[in-house]
């Protein structure tokens, strides 16, 4: 399983199309072959630094959406939104710890 996380830095007139092109975009993404999970993050206190956060069943699967004429279109206008670079990550899972949610007496 690989973790992706990208973080984008937008400038601020151009995050409500950002956001509006990743709604009209997320449903094929999440659809893509061999994702599992996909999320949006807005760095707390910071509106135009936005994260995409996706779960992938292996680097083959991550690399061919990667290499896709659907990333390819996405990733064309998105980084059009750019006020600076982007970052991006793929990360392998070492360990999960299960939280439990405890309930409290009153």
């Amino acid at each position: 399983m690989i973790v992706r996380i990208v973080k984008m830095e937008f400038r601020p007139e151009c995050v409500g199309d950002f956001r509006a092109l990743f709604n009209r975009s997320k449903d094929k993404i999440a659809a893509f072959d061999g994702c599992l999970h996909l999320e949006l993050l807005q760095e707390a206190g910071a509106h135009d630094v936005i994260f995409t956060y996706s779960i992938w069943r292996d680097e083959a699967a991550l690399n061919k959406y990667r290499f896709s004429e659907l990333f390819k279109a996405i990733w064309s206008e998105t980084r059009s939104y750019f006020s600076g670079g982007a970052e991006a990550w793929s990360l392998e899972s070492l360990e999960q710890v299960k939280v439990h949610e405890r309930v409290r007496s009153h």
